[in-house]
Order: structure tokens, then sequence, then C-alpha cells
């Protein structure tokens, strides 16, 4: 995998783990104005996920990076997108499939004990194209 260096995320903590990775995977966005996109195709989607934490647990890490790669990998390697669940009621663009990855990592990382915050994450669909997904702050 090519080395890229993303937009960092300002934040307090003291750790930040950052996880690359890519998968295969087809979609299509069944809407006239998606033009070619329209019709199936695939890509080889390159990811960067932040986590960042104050806490690390029992063994020393924020999370495995095994765990983030199974959770992503698993899901989504060599699938076509538009079957999965998470897309039934919407299409599979790049941006909410960013989306979906963020929610299913915070998940998971809301099972842990030591707590770790997903910060953002980075699906760049070609050479070219990228999308950012960072969770807004809820004011208290």
């Amino acid at each position: 995998m090519m080395q890229q260096f993303y937009p960092s995320v300002e934040h307090p903590y003291c750790f930040e783990l950052n996880k690359d990775m890519h998968f295969s995977a087809a979609h299509f966005i069944p809407a006239d104005e998606a033009g070619k996109c329209a019709k199936m195709h695939g890509h080889t989607y390159h990811l960067n996920i932040t986590i960042a934490g104050d806490q690390l647990n029992s063994t020393g890490f924020l999370i495995d990076f095994k765990h983030l790669k199974d959770l992503v990998h698993k899901r989504y390697d060599h699938s076509v997108l538009n079957d999965h669940p998470e897309f039934s009621e919407t299409f599979p663009t790049t941006e909410l499939l960013a989306q979906q990855i963020h929610a299913m990592i915070q998940e998971k990382l809301n099972q842990t004990a030591n707590q770790p915050e997903c910060l953002q994450v980075i699906v760049r669909e070609t050479p070219t194209s990228y999308v950012i997904y960072r969770s807004k702050k809820v004011s208290s």
C-alpha cells in the first residue's frame, strides 16, 4: 500500500492510533444524477482510521490493529455494498460508507474498558478522490 499522509485531527488525547487498510468492493448509485456511477462498478477502497484516547487496555493498546482490520475488511471485502443492510434505505456513496465505518468502529470502541474515540475515517475511492468523516461533537 502506498503511504499516504492525511489531515490530522486536533484533539486533547495522549495517544493517537492510525490504521491504513484497503478492501475491494462493488457498488452502484441508482440515481440519474449519479451518471456513470449508476451502473455497477468496483473500487479498491483505501482507508485511514484515526483513534485516540488517554487510557490503554490491559495489553497496552488503544485497540489492537487486527480488530480494526477484521471489523471492516471481513464485512466489506469482495462484496457488493448495496447488498449490506446498512445501505438498504440509502445509496452506498463514499460519504455514507465513511460514516458507516465510523459508526461501526465507535460501537466496538464503546464496548471496551478504556473507551477510546474514533476521530475520523478517511475513505479513498480513487487515487484522486477521498472523503473524510468526523462525527460532530455534541455540546453539553
